[in-house]
C-alpha cells in the first residue's frame, strides 16, 4: 500500500508509529550519522572539518522520507554536492565578514571556528540571559533579510536550534552556524522565518525555570521584532498530531505536554499584547534584493553603514548560489 500524507497509508504508518515508540524511533534516527565533524589548526586558525560519511546519503534520504510523510517542511540536503554549497555559501553570507568557508573536496567542507559558546551550553550551565536571547533575535532578523535565489524568497535556516547559535562574550554578538537542512522551498517566506523562531524557543520550552520562561521568551520575541513574521509564530505554538508529534518530540526533549501546554498559551499570551514592528511594503520589497546591514559589527577602517560603496561592495562579493541538537544537528 502507497504512503502518502494523507489516506489509508498514512493512518495505517500512525499505527505501527504510536506515541509510545517515539523513543525508539528518535534513538534510530540519532543513530544514522550523517556527517562527521572534527576541528584542527590551520595556519594559527582553529578551523571546523565537516566530511559527509559514505552512507549519509542513504541516512539523510531515509530521514527526509519520514519528513514527507509526517508533513514536516524540512529536509536533509543529502545530496553531497547540494549540502557543500548550500553550507559553505551560507556561512560566507553570514559570517564573511570576518571569517571564512572552503570547499576542500568532493566530500568535505573547511569553516573557521566560531569564537564563543552555543546558547544551548549556556542554557545548560544556567548562564543564559537576556542580553544573549536580544542578539541571537537580532541576528536571525539581519540573517532573515538576506535574499537567496534558492527559495526565491528570503534566507531561512531551517535548523534554527540553539546549538546552532554562537555567542561570543566579548563582541557581545550572535551567529549562526550548520546549514545541513533547507526548508521546503515552495514555503512562503513568513512560515520559512516563523518555524526558524518557533525551533529556537522549544530549546527553551523544558530546559528554563517557569520564573525565567516568559521573560526570556518574550524578550527573543521584541528583539526579533517583525509582526508579520510573530503572527505565524503565534500560530504554531501548539502541540501537533500524528507523526508530526515524534519529531515535536525530539524537539522539545519528551518534554511533558501539559507543562508545554501551559508556557505556550502563556506565551500565546504574551505575544498578544506586545507592540511589534512592522515593515512597510517598500521597505520589504528592498529587503528582497539587498542584505540588511543593521547589528553588523563595524571595525577600524570599513565604511559606515550608510556608504553607498559598502553596500555595493557587498553585492557585488555575495555568494554564489548553491541535528536541532539532537536529530539534524551531528555537532
Amino acid at each position: 500500500m502507497p504512503i502518502g500524507k494523507n489516506g489509508n497509508g498514512l493512518a495505517l504508518l500512525e499505527r505501527f508509529i504510536p506515541d509510545g515508540l517515539s523513543h525508539a524511533a528518535t534513538a534510530f534516527v540519532e543513530s544514522l550519522k550523517i556527517n562527521t565533524i572534527s576541528e584542527k589548526s590551520r595556519r594559527g586558525r582553529l578551523v571546523v572539518i565537516k566530511r559527509r560519511n559514505i552512507f549519509g546519503e542513504r541516512g539523510a534520504d531515509l530521514i527526509n522520507f519520514y519528513f514527507r510523510v509526517a508533513g514536516v517542511t524540512i529536509r536533509y540536503l543529502s545530496n553531497v554536492q547540494d549540502w557543500r554549497r548550500w553550507e559553505a555559501s551560507c556561512f560566507q553570507m553570514l559570517n564573511g565578514d570576518r571569517f571564512r568557508a572552503k570547499i576542500t573536496d568532493p566530500r568535505t567542507v573547511r569553516l573557521d571556528k566560531l569564537p564563543g559558546q552555543s546558547l544551548w551550553d549556556h542554557m545548560k550551565q544556567g548562564t543564559l540571559n537576556k542580553r544573549m536571547l536580544e542578539s541571537a533575535a537580532k541576528e536571525y532578523r539581519r540573517a532573515h533579510q538576506f535574499w537567496r535565489d534558492e527559495f526565491g524568497g528570503l534566507w531561512s535556516h531551517g535548523d534554527a536550534s540553539m546549538p546552532n547559535v554562537i555567542y561570543n562574550e566579548k563582541t557581545r554578538r550572535a551567529r549562526l552556524i550548520d546549514f545541513e537542512i533547507m526548508h521546503e522551498k515552495s514555503l512562503p517566506a513568513t512560515m520559512r522565518q516563523a518555524d526558524d523562531l518557533l525551533i529556537f524557543l522549544l530549546d527553551m520550552v523544558d530546559r528554563v525555570p517557569t520564573r525565567q520562561w516568559l521573560p526570556f521568551t518574550t524578550c527573543f520575541v521584541k528583539a526579533y521584532a517583525d509582526r508579520d513574521v510573530i503572527t505565524e509564530l503565534q500560530k504554531r505554538l501548539v502541540i501537533p498530531s500524528g507523526l508530526s508529534l515524534i519529531w515535536w518530540n525530539v524537539r522539545t526533549n519528551f518534554a511533558k505536554t501539559g507543562k508545554v501546554e501551559r508556557r505556550l498559551r502563556a506565551l500565546r499570551n504574551a505575544i498578544s499584547k506586545l507592540q511589534l514592528y512592522r515593515p512597510s511594503p517598500g521597505e520589504r520589497a528592498r529587503q528582497r534584493r539587498r542584505a540588511s546591514i543593521i547589528c553588523q559589527e563595524i571595525n577600524p577602517g570599513m565604511p559606515s553603514a550608510s556608504s553607498r560603496t559598502l553596500a555595493i561592495s557587498d553585492k557585488a562579493k555575495a555568494a554564489s548560489p548553491g541535528i536541532p541538537r539532537r536529530l539534524p544537528t551531528t555537532r
